[in-house]
């Protein structure tokens, strides 16, 4: 018998990648909802001045500075968080993409996954962790 017919196919692959993107999306929705409550029940007069931006003050501007705010149960630092859950979704497709072609063995689709994965995670790297 054939290797290929006994691992999963492309459907059962696609399903899986399909239901991944929709519960981290989903998965995102939540948590950004629950640090929104959580940010107006504790910063009810908290006063944002859209007219002037000040993007040296952002808090939670590297990946541990929001996981330090998420143990002080910040709601500035949840929402962030669930901001980069939905920024690493689609990273997770890939790399469940990678697995997959590797699986079906199909080492050229693999070896493109895992070009575009270390492009994505280089250009986040410059940007998220700092």
């Amino acid at each position: 018998m054939d290797r290929r017919k006994m691992g999963p196919n492309d459907k059962d692959l696609q399903i899986i990648l399909g239901t991944l993107l929709r519960v981290g999306v989903v998965a995102s929705m939540t948590i950004v909802l629950l640090g929104g409550i959580v940010y107006i029940v504790f910063n009810p007069t908290n006063h944002v001045n859209y007219a002037n931006f000040h993007p040296h003050s952002a808090k939670y501007s590297s990946i541990g500075a929001v996981f330090s705010g998420l143990l002080n149960m910040d709601g500035a630092a949840i929402i962030q968080f669930g901001i980069l859950l939905l920024i690493f979704t689609p990273v997770l497709r890939v790399v469940f993409s990678v697995f997959g072609f590797l699986i079906e063995r199909d080492y050229l689709y693999a070896s493109i996954g895992l070009f575009v994965l270390s492009v994505i995670l280089f250009s986040l790297s410059n940007s998220l962790v700092g």
